[in-house]
């Protein structure tokens, strides 16, 4: 009767160590899936999962502070100024249009954005505008007087506090290509929508 006790005993010790090692290695995993919307954004409407290689990515390469990668995101972008204007353009080979370069831009940084500026202005999480911030997306309506639907999105730059600038594609018959403007004392103004954060 002793061995029987003791038996049961070395199978009880066993079985609660293993459990308390499975443990300790799902902890990272859980921890990393719980931080997967700061590094891997999705648009609010999607219903589609994020590819699995994803996590994979976050694990292998931690993602850098969010003020380092805006830095990242921004110098990219600029190295882009002055590339032609493409209607459906997503390459500086070919040209971009507006979705096209902000699309191009983030996947460079493994910052999934639609090819679509009617599908961006639900990607991220909105901001106000007071608050935004380099790395950011802003989203304007169309050039028509009466549009109230995304028709153009561009890359903020500027800090809070300063005068809204942002770089992007443009279709204007006078200077296209990839620029630099400001929303203030501009038919931005009247144009703005939203700004949208996925950094």
């Amino acid at each position: 009767m002793r061995y029987v006790w003791l038996g049961f005993f070395v199978i009880a010790a066993f079985i609660i160590g293993v459990t308390i090692q499975n443990r300790q290695v799902e902890a990272p995993l859980a921890l990393v899936d719980n931080e997967a919307p700061k590094t891997v954004l999705r648009p609010a409407n999607s219903k589609t999962q994020p590819p699995a290689r994803s996590a994979v990515w976050m694990l292998d390469h931690p993602a850098e502070p969010n003020a380092a990668r805006a830095d990242s995101v921004i110098r990219f972008a600029m190295r882009q100024l002055g590339t032609n204007y493409c209607y459906a353009g997503a390459t500086p080979e070919t040209g971009f249009d507006c979705s096209g370069f902000v699309n191009y831009v983030f996947a460079r940084f493994g910052v999934p954005v639609p090819h679509s500026t009617a599908l961006l202005i639900n990607t991220g999480r909105e901001v106000p505008r007071s608050s935004a911030r380099p790395g950011d997306i802003v989203v304007f309506t169309g050039t028509a007087s009466t549009s109230t639907t995304p028709g153009h999105a561009g890359i903020v730059i500027s800090n809070p506090g300063e005068p809204l600038r942002f770089i992007h594609s443009s279709s204007a018959r006078k200077e296209s290509g990839v620029k630099i403007s400001t929303v203030e004392k501009s038919d931005y103004e009247r144009r703005f929508m939203s700004v949208r954060r996925v950094l």
